[in-house]
């Protein structure tokens, strides 16, 4: 059985991430990558990743414009789906939307809470979106993605108005301007 979620749906610049999951044993401690600390979900994602078998999908920004988040999401869950070195039987799905994928699946709102593949899957999505916005802050450090991770804060828009949108953002969302 394997779980997936997604990450970076409400974030205005970056890519939207999916990891899909099968545990190959019992892991403690997981839970919905939010309600863990940076540090935590980082000690989290490292038990997991030695831990099971998981495929990771990415939904650039511009695909995002072109599509619209819903169906972004739902394509980045469904390349993480089949990434994943082994076939499932069953893929639990955090939400209630499924990936156009010929496998057995099943929603579950508020999956990435209860079920442990899917919080496995949120928690390493988590960790690898983070990580990667931070290498975009190397690029972009007037966005202080580090810290923000693309989402809309206020520091992050007021960056937006003073720089004007750069080619990560998304285009098509509220507040992004392009110049």
């Amino acid at each position: 059985m394997a779980g997936t979620d997604e990450v970076g749906r409400g974030c205005l610049a970056g890519p939207v991430v999916a990891a899909a999951v099968i545990l190959k044993t019992k892991i403690d401690n997981l839970k919905d990558s939010k309600q863990l600390t940076e540090k935590k979900r980082e000690l989290l994602s490292k038990i997991i990743l030695e831990n099971s078998f998981f495929g990771f999908g990415i939904v650039s920004n511009l695909e995002i414009d072109n599509i619209n988040i819903l169906n972004a999401s739902l394509l980045a869950m469904k390349r993480a789906i089949l990434n994943l070195e082994s076939k499932p039987a069953l893929v639990l799905i955090d939400g209630i939307h499924k990936p156009d994928l010929d496998v057995p699946m099943q929603t579950i709102i508020g999956g990435d809470s209860i079920e442990p593949t899917i919080s496995a899957a949120s928690i390493i999505a988590k960790v690898y979106r983070d990580n990667l916005m931070t290498v975009y802050d190397k690029k972009y450090p007037e966005f202080n993605f580090k810290k923000n991770k693309g989402y809309g804060t206020k520091e992050h828009f007021q960056a937006i108005a003073l720089n004007g949108a750069c080619c990560i953002h998304r285009k098509s969302f509220k507040g992004v301007e392009i110049r």
